[in-house]
């Protein structure tokens, strides 16, 4: 016979943190096919940007010079940038796993194991046991996808971002393949860290950003590595010393490849027809409503498995949701994903809230843009910074912000007040005028890029 849970969660990632004392009083279990604690901890945006703040100390100590400051950088020691990065995140990992399976959750139980629906509200968890449930949470997230070109195999030389973090040593030189924020991070890493970089992008960097912030982050990527904008190869050949990629008829060798062509959300595995839940035919995710539930009643979904942000602070708000709606489900709250900020930790450093200029115009929505440069207040000059902005959109007719868009120093911090503006409907000219701004800090480059547009006329 099946066991009887009150609760299933389908993935240990932001999943994992429903769990509380809240909900003590219900049999709950947990089902996760791999490293405990989700993508972000293990694999994602955690190690990611602990690799990416000693490329940030490197690739600064050679631009010193515009400063007056001659630096080099000696060496690089991959092996110790690693097992720092790994030998903080393994045992977070290993203890989350640990405790969820320990004393201290008694009302917990973990299955190692890929979970499959094999009927309504029945799920096999690959563990040798069959569970059912009252209701389920999935947070089964998503996973690199590899693009079908011949001769390219993950293995010791072609990596995602799960395994590339992981090498043995530096390579002296990789191929990125991608144009997204994974192969814009992984491409400034392994830059600053001495690596010959040729990165292939179909179509445009970044092509999800707003135009002008793609424009500037490409002539910033060309002045440091290889790349090559609207090809796609044709075939690669493997071999133990190293990878040859065929591009446009003609050879390019390097060490490894990494693949970073996007990701797939996890519901595929899940056979979730077996019961009914409804999936998004064109991009793969779960389908849910404002509530965060699935259209099968006491099914809900969460993070990358259902939202096409794919974002961990996402998924954590979803979770929030989701808590609260098990436990108050005479009282659900809803999702807010009005302004869903996001961050690309490269360099220069990108952030963008809102709506690109071009989905504004597609969307027929009036706007006024707005755009101050790093270079025109005092920080920027500090940093002799030639390059970066801050983009905004405004509403002519309220003054309410509509987007916002970023690049430059510690970008994803400079931009949270027009995130918090926008949340809570301040208008550029009270968030410009009615507080004060630090001088001279970064954040006055926001100040002046909001003073920059029109005060709506009011009858």
């Amino acid at each position: 016979m099946s066991k009887h849970h009150d609760l299933v969660i389908i993935g240990s990632g932001s999943g994992n943190s429903i769990v509380g004392p809240e909900l003590d009083h219900l049999d709950i279990a947990i089902v996760e096919d791999g490293t405990f604690g989700g993508t972000c901890l293990n694999v994602g945006c955690i190690p990611t940007k602990m690799y990416v703040y000693p490329a940030d100390l490197a690739e600064g100590a050679r631009s010193g010079s515009a400063l007056g400051v001659s630096m080099s950088v000696d060496a690089v020691d991959w092996p110790a940038i690693r097992d720092r990065v790994f030998g903080r995140i393994d045992p977070i990992s290993a203890s989350g796993r640990a405790y969820r399976e320990g004393p201290d959750c008694p009302n917990v139980t973990v299955y190692n194991g890929t979970g499959r629906f094999v009927g309504d509200k029945k799920l096999d968890t690959g563990s040798g046991e069959v569970i059912v449930a009252d209701r389920f949470v999935i947070a089964a997230g998503g996973r690199a996808s590899v693009p079908d070109i011949p001769g390219l195999e993950l293995g010791p030389r072609v990596h995602t971002s799960d395994t590339i973090m992981r090498l043995d040593d530096l390579p002296r030189s990789i191929i990125i393949l991608g144009g997204g924020y994974i192969a814009a991070e992984f491409a400034h890493v392994f830059s600053a860290l001495g690596c010959d970089v040729v990165q292939v992008v179909r179509s445009q960097m970044l092509r999800s950003h707003d135009r002008d912030i793609s424009i500037a982050f490409t002539a910033a990527a060309v002045e440091r590595w290889t790349l090559l904008v609207g090809h796609v190869p044709t075939a690669f050949r493997i071999a133990d010393s190293g990878v040859t990629m065929v591009l446009a008829g003609r050879p390019i060798d390097a060490d490894v490849v990494l693949v970073a062509t996007g990701r797939v959300p996890n519901g595929d595995r899940l056979n979730l027809d077996a019961t009914g839940v409804e999936v998004d035919a064109e991009s793969g995710h779960i389908v849910v409503d404002d509530f965060q539930q699935t259209d099968v009643d006491g099914i809900f979904a969460l993070g990358d498995v259902s939202s096409r942000w794919e974002l961990k602070h996402v998924a954590n708000h979803e979770m929030r949701v989701v808590r609260h709606n098990l436990i108050h489900p005479d009282d659900m709250i809803r999702s807010d994903h009005r302004f869903v900020p996001a961050a690309v930790f490269t360099h220069p450093q990108i952030a963008a809230v809102g709506l690109t200029e071009s989905q504004a115009m597609a969307q027929g929505i009036d706007y006024v843009t707005a755009r101050h440069n790093y270079g025109g207040v005092a920080a920027g000059w500090a940093r002799e910074d030639t390059s970066g902005f801050v983009k905004i959109l405004a509403d002519p007719a309220t003054g309410l912000i509509l987007g916002a868009h970023i690049i430059g120093p510690e970008a994803a911090t400079v931009i949270q007040p027009l995130i918090q503006a926008m949340h809570f409907g301040q208008t550029a000219h009270d968030v410009a005028t009615r507080q004060y701004w630090i001088h001279p800090a970064l954040p006055e480059v926001i100040e002046n890029a909001l003073l920059k547009i029109p005060r709506p006329v009011t009858d």
